[in-house]
């Protein structure tokens, strides 16, 4: 290896992650020129580009390196002076924690898994991104004390520099003044730090710009989200404020896409968004500003974190096991780890491959709330020891190809890591045990809801049971089994023939399926066995049983329309409570 010089590798990887950073920065910039342009569709295909942009940087980069040699004997010490090297050049970078991921991921390419070790990666962060110096500060400041109210809020939309202009900014101030009264006297009390702090650049996603900050009142902080949206006179407006967490952490939930936003200093945006909604790790808020890689990254240290001071063992999900993915948790983890089975069964006419595709495609589609995101992983160690002997049976016998063992380790090959939720069968279960029947039939409700939306969204669920919803602690349901969605553009929504014969053939079906028909008819035969389930279905979402219900919603699609979806409750919107009418 001596005509590698390890500075010369180290400034290789950097470059190829600044090359990813500036292309990322890119992608956010044009998602403000869309909106602004009312470019939906344009939209949605940076949000679905830019999924992609790590992993091909990170190829490419890999790719060049081992062309210029054979690294997968290297030396220990050799790939620790790189590793130095590469420090000293983060010492000034602005993006010092996603260039050490980069680094890492580049490393795993290049480097045979069984000659690197932890000592030649950054498995905690080396540079300090404390007090980092930019260009321009990541929010402004503003000051009711100084100004007025009506002034502070105004400066700070004008300070956005959108080129399409509000309808009516003074009727949209007003509307948020009002809200803000509403919500707390002690907002408006004349405290001498009172101050609005708002990140500078919205934060993109489908057709909403978002604007988040804070106000400071004395020891009092009052975090808000302004949703920024086109109205129907072409012009912007602000469409509600947002101050409940509960609503505020719905904008970053794991069921949705990821945000565009143009940030110079990621963990300075990450450390005011955590004022903001305190109660996120900053893997999530990592993840949900389009840097899922290195929130992935932080995600995997805080679960290595969390079995070194934890004592419970991994065990097979509770549930009903599925045909394609084999599913285990640790109890005191709020996650589920999934495998491809090796093997999987009939009815099921998937394979591997297929399964993998149809995650990638939930990864680059809009999720709307209603798909759970998933963290997937290759190579990944669990202590052996902390392995049932139940669960070690079941993952040789479904996924033999998944598993090896390296010292006291098991290693899973391939792993999708999601957030745990209460199976939707299990929920309705129990609430019929507990009596619960509000509970139930808002479960109920819930479903039909996801079902509607992921149809808005162009998404077909395929396998629409239960079992394969689940229901967040806040009671949102969501969908989390992809192995048979499908876009709704592609299904064939048909009714049921009628039969013309006499013969009674109990079971029999007399008319020929092909491969993307749909019969919603038939829902009801496998959805709504229970009275009480088909009772509230029937009378909030019978139309999900009807051909041309689904139909309609693909002429739609198929002629442009784009949705627009509110993550946050209709009652809330300006427009519903009269201050825009």
């Amino acid at each position: 290896m001596t005509q590698h010089r390890p500075q010369t590798l180290a400034n290789q990887i950097l470059k190829g992650f600044d090359r990813h950073y500036a292309r990322f920065r890119e992608c956010a910039r044009a998602a403000k020129i869309a909106f602004e342009q009312a470019d939906w569709p344009q939209i949605q295909k940076l949000a679905a580009e830019r999924i992609a942009f790590y992993d091909e940087r990170v190829h490419d980069t890999a790719t060049a390196i081992k062309q210029s040699g054979d690294f997968s004997k290297v030396d220990e010490a050799f790939w620790h002076s790189v590793k130095t090297e590469y420090v000293e050049l983060l010492m000034n970078h602005h993006q010092p924690e996603c260039a050490e991921t980069f680094f890492n991921s580049v490393s795993t390419k290049v480097l045979d898994r069984e000659y690197f070790n932890n000592d030649m990666l950054f498995v905690r962060p080396m540079i300090s991104t404390e007090y980092i110096d930019s260009e321009s500060a990541t929010y402004s400041s503003y000051y009711p004390n100084r100004d007025g109210w009506q002034a502070a809020l105004t400066a700070m939309f004008n300070d956005l520099g959108m080129h399409r202009p509000f309808t009516d900014l003074a009727r949209d101030v007003q509307a948020i003044i009002a809200r803000l009264s509403k919500s707390s006297n002690k907002i408006f009390e004349a405290r001498p730090n009172l101050q609005i702090q708002a990140v500078r650049s919205l934060f993109y996603r489908n057709k909403g710009g978002y604007l988040l900050g804070k106000i400071i009142n004395g020891h009092d902080n009052y975090p808000f989200a302004i949703p920024i949206l086109h109205d129907a006179e072409g012009g912007l407006c602000a469409d509600t404020i947002l101050l409940d967490g509960r609503h505020l952490g719905s904008l970053f939930s794991f069921n949705r896409a990821y945000f565009m936003i143009d940030c110079e200093v990621p963990s300075a945006l990450v450390q005011f968004l955590q004022t903001v909604l305190p109660q996120k790790p900053r893997a999530e808020l990592y993840s949900m500003i389009g840097l899922q890689k290195h929130g992935k990254a932080l995600f995997y240290r805080d679960f290595k974190h969390h079995q070194k001071h934890s004592t419970d063992d991994f065990i097979l999900a509770p549930g009903i096991k599925g045909l394609v993915m084999l599913v285990f948790t640790l109890p005191s983890y709020p996650y589920v780890f999934k495998l491809i089975k090796d093997v999987i069964s009939p009815p099921k006419e998937v394979d591997k491959e297929l399964v993998e595709k149809k995650y990638q495609l939930v990864k680059k589609h809009d999720r709307v709330g209603r798909m759970a995101d998933t963290l997937e992983f290759s190579n990944v160690a669990f202590p052996h020891a902390r392995f049932t002997q139940e669960l070690i049976d079941e993952i040789t016998k479904l996924a033999p190809t998944e598993i090896a063992y390296e010292g006291d380790n098991v290693i899973i090959k391939h792993v999708y890591i999601e957030r745990r939720m209460m199976p939707l069968n299990m929920y309705l279960q129990d609430a019929s045990q507990r009596g619960d029947k509000s509970r139930k039939d808002n479960a109920v409700i819930e479903y039909g809801n996801a079902i509607k939306d992921m149809v808005a969204a162009n998404i077909f669920p395929g396998d629409m049971l239960f079992k394969n919803f689940g229901v967040t602690r806040g009671g949102r349901v969501v969908f989390y089994d992809y192995d048979e969605i499908e876009y709704l553009t592609d299904c064939k929504f048909r009714p049921i023939p009628k039969r013309y014969d006499d013969e009674d053939d109990m079971g029999e079906v007399w008319y020929s399926v092909d491969k993307y028909d749909v019969f919603p008819e038939e829902f009801e035969k496998f959805l709504l066995t229970d009275p009480e389930v088909k009772q509230v279905f029937m009378r909030y979402h019978a139309e999900l049983l009807d051909w041309k219900y689904w139909q309609s919603h693909q002429e739609r699609i198929r002629a442009g329309h784009i949705e627009d979806f509110y993550p946050y409750p209709h009652h809330l919107r300006f427009v519903e409570s009269g201050y825009t009418s």
